[in-house]
């Protein structure tokens, strides 16, 4: 469970912009906020089930999002290849320059 609310989390980063402000809204309430569908429902008035069908029918939205633009799996092999670079460096004691240049990386995502 923690590794898809992690994955829903960081998918909504991506692409929250896509989205209605009701999905946004809703996924930022469950996800983010840790409030429960029933928190939810109560606060907009709606069924429990209404709330359900919202935030499963946008969690599929946004993996269809990254199913055609990777913006997520991206990010990742980046993340990857930076901590790659980072133990080679370490590993080789080369120059401090190169390890600047690399946690500057790190910082733009």
């Amino acid at each position: 469970m923690i590794e898809k609310t992690t994955r829903m989390n960081f998918l909504f980063d991506f692409y929250q912009a896509l989205l209605t402000d009701k999905q946004r809204s809703y996924m930022q309430l469950y996800y983010l906020d840790d409030l429960s569908l029933g928190e939810i429902a109560e606060e907009y008035s709606i069924s429990r089930q209404a709330v359900y069908d919202n935030i499963r029918r946008t969690e599929a939205m946004l993996e269809e999002y990254e199913d055609k633009l990777n913006l997520l799996t991206k990010f990742e092999k980046r993340q990857e290849t930076i901590e790659q670079l980072l133990l080679l460096v370490k590993d080789q004691s080369s120059e401090k320059t190169l390890i600047q240049l690399i946690n500057q990386l790190k910082e733009w995502d």
